[in-house]
């Protein structure tokens, strides 16, 4: 038969009317496929199998993370009941700062990738933060920002290693793997995060790239230049030749190879998971404000074209740039949001997570017992305990569990008012979304200690919508971001019903416990 003449009675494909989001996150790894209304029409969901090689560390497998990401892709398309050759693009939102290392020629990995949430370099973050080098680093930059006003000095005068930091953790490859150290002197050694790791295997190592919006939350690219930072890299030693070229958030990156998905899948976005939730809640505007409570807590405001420079608590951000358009962000972050409330389900405070809220609101208060988050390690104070205090014969289970929802709300009462504080724009809408963003205790209490209105959409998992919506401008599915705006659905609002002076009494015995839980 001639090549492209159909067989009679063949069936017909019809036309590419959807798009494909993936979320890689820390836990899990999420697909959903999207009809023109945002519709999702299939799904699939497979979980994240972290390794913990030592104290310590935290790693994933490259291959099983592939092999995971693949499977959800074809799971969903077959699970909305289509061909492959329906989907107009694909969008991919993976979790930030998490990267590895590979030979240029042959693409094997010098090793796994290493989780954003691993304290290999903590004796390497504590020995930098103490060195007299750093302290004239912060002192030439205190000068510069004093002489010329300008804010990109800022950031450096009052600089900071944290572990969350993928900087110090590169500088413990090279320190500790020779073969990486070798290839990078060959200039042989190619750094991912991983989306530029997924780009690369999908493409059979033809497309070497990353967007702005994951280079930015590396710690190692300068938002200001919006290019890799060569005056950090050559501090800490690592070669400026590891780095891919950064590309437009919304943009086509190429196909997937045919041999993947049986066609060639055009991808259309790459963007880290905390921008691509801000995308997908339409906090297009700046002064918008983007809440996800998931396995850590982040708070990202939209400053529009204006950078703020990094202060002590916040930092700044690429969201997204499309063509010409540069957004950026302003963000706060938490950890163990998520993680603490799983830790307390595998030690059986609760069988079900939906259990929480009714347990929380079934007492008047947790009787003074209190929850410090602090399994991953602070960047402010790499030493906090995690702990329970204010523990009483009388506890049961219902005040721990309360007294961790609080620890949450509380959380983000603090990071609120340092962003009220510290970002010079007035707040407009507050979104929330992740998976503790469905506890209405946590949200109600939110609502009530920042005295705002906070919405939460129909779907919370916005990361991969975001992903569908950036993929889908590129691919021209959706027109631009006015009919996106059209296609939100609101689940719930949360309007201030108690005055927030009521929590005060409990939230100053919080914030003690968490000063007793320091340098532990």
């Amino acid at each position: 038969m001639p090549c492209g003449q159909q067989e009679s009675g063949a069936a017909v494909v019809p036309p590419a009317r959807y798009v494909v989001g993936v979320d890689v996150g820390s836990t899990v790894v999420k697909c959903h496929v999207y009809d023109r209304a945002a519709a999702v029409r299939g799904s699939s969901c497979r979980k994240v199998e972290s390794l913990y090689p030592r104290p310590g560390w935290v790693e994933l497998d490259p291959e099983v993370l592939w092999s995971q990401f693949v499977g959800v892709i074809k799971d969903a398309v077959q699970a909305a009941g289509l061909h492959m050759r329906q989907i107009a693009g694909l969008g991919i939102s993976t979790q930030r700062a998490t990267f590895i290392t590979w030979h240029k020629r042959t693409g094997k990995p010098f090793h796994n990738f290493i989780s954003w949430q691993d304290l290999r370099s903590s004796e390497l973050v504590n020995s930098w933060n103490k060195s007299l080098l750093l302290k004239v680093v912060h002192v030439i930059f205190t000068v510069l920002h004093f002489l010329t006003g300008n804010d990109r000095y800022l950031a450096p005068s009052f600089l900071t290693f944290s572990t969350q930091q993928t900087s110090m953790k590169l500088s413990w490859v090279f320190k500790n793997i020779h073969e990486a150290e070798e290839a990078a002197k060959k200039n042989n050694c190619c750094f991912g995060t991983v989306d530029t790791w997924l780009l690369y295997r999908l493409t059979k190592g033809s497309v070497y790239a990353t967007d702005y919006s994951n280079a930015s939350a590396t710690g190692v690219f300068e938002p200001f230049t919006k290019s890799w930072n060569p005056t950090l890299c050559n501090l800490l030693s690592i070669p400026m030749s590891i780095y891919p070229p950064v590309k437009d958030t919304s943009f086509n990156f190429g196909s997937a190879d045919s041999e993947i998905f049986g066609v060639p899948i055009p991808i259309m976005a790459v963007v880290a998971d905390q921008q691509s939730a801000m995308f997908g809640e339409c906090c297009f505007h700046p002064g918008d404000v983007k809440l996800t409570m998931g396995t850590g807590g982040f708070w990202n405001v939209n400053t529009g074209e204006h950078l703020f420079a990094s202060r002590r608590g916040l930092y700044p951000l690429i969201g997204w740039k499309i063509g010409e358009e540069v957004v950026y962000l302003t963000e706060g972050c938490m950890s163990d949001i998520g993680t603490a409330i799983r830790w307390a389900q595998d030690i059986n405070l609760f069988t079900n997570v939906d259990e929480t809220e009714k347990m929380a609101r079934s007492i008047v208060d947790s009787q003074g017992v209190c929850f410090v988050p602090g399994f991953q390690v602070s960047v402010n104070d790499p030493y906090l305990c995690a702990s329970f205090m204010g523990l009483k014969p009388s506890t049961t289970r219902n005040h721990l569990v309360r007294a961790i929802l609080e620890s949450v709300a509380f959380r983000n009462k603090q990071l609120y008012d340092i962003i009220v504080k510290k970002v010079r724009i007035p707040l407009q809408t507050i979104r929330a979304d992740g998976g503790v963003s469905n506890n209405s205790f946590v949200m109600q209490m939110t609502s009530d200690l920042i005295n705002k209105k906070i919405e939460k959409p129909a779907n919370a998992d916005m990361s991969s919508l975001g992903a569908a919506f950036l993929a889908g401008l590129a691919s021209g599915f959706w027109t631009d971001k006015e009919q996106l705006k059209k296609l939100r659905r609101i689940e719930a609002v949360f309007e201030p019903q108690k005055d927030s002076e009521e929590y005060k009494p409990a939230m100053d015995i919080w914030l003690q416990a968490m000063k007793r839980s320091l340098h532990w």
